[in-house]
């Protein structure tokens, strides 16, 4: 008897995608390659923000690009809205860009520590097209900005925050662990 195994769906998806960067309104932009990954960008008079930083410092280094194209104030922030690492291992992309702080909750936090390494392998593994590039990941993103603390699923106050970009404040809350 011959046993066949099987790749997963994101193990066999190796084609290219399109990339988009479309305005969502006058500050704000979406990047997606056909829906995965996602990234926002959110440009004020001073800064940038981007929430969610990609897979890789390659695939980072594309949506730098795109917001060079209609931007060249510094991205001073990244958000990282959990800890998954098709989401922020490419964070170390912006430091070249200005970056100054990596953003996340207590609890997106807590989950790097608890399941950073686990997810950066097991997602490198499962997603091939989103890792290309990965031996430029310096490891996994550590914030150098944790908000919050409190999980409103269990009755505590969430973590909020609020940045200036200069014209625009991005307000944010944080209400559970960011997984």
């Amino acid at each position: 008897m011959s046993t066949t195994t099987k790749a997963i769906a994101s193990q066999s998806d190796l084609s290219d995608k399109t990339i988009s960067f479309t305005q969502l309104s006058p500050h704000c932009w979406a990047y997606t390659a056909e829906g995965d990954p996602n990234s926002g960008v959110i440009i004020g008079d001073k800064f940038i923000m981007v929430s969610d930083a990609t897979a890789t410092p390659s695939m980072a280094r594309d949506l730098i690009q795109q917001i060079r194209k209609i931007s060249d104030k510094p991205i001073k922030y990244v958000l990282l809205t959990h800890y998954h690492a098709v989401r922020v291992l490419g964070a170390s992309a912006y430091a070249a860009e200005g970056a100054t702080e990596v953003i996340a909750s207590q609890g997106t936090y807590e989950l790097i520590v608890e399941r950073g390494a686990q997810d950066m392998k097991s997602e490198m593994e499962r997603f091939p097209r989103l890792f290309r590039g990965a031996e430029e990941v310096p490891g996994l993103t550590w914030p150098t900005m944790v908000i919050g603390g409190g999980d409103a699923t269990k009755g505590e106050v969430p973590g909020k925050l609020v940045v200036d970009l200069g014209g625009v404040k991005v307000h944010g809350v944080f209400p559970s662990r960011g997984g």
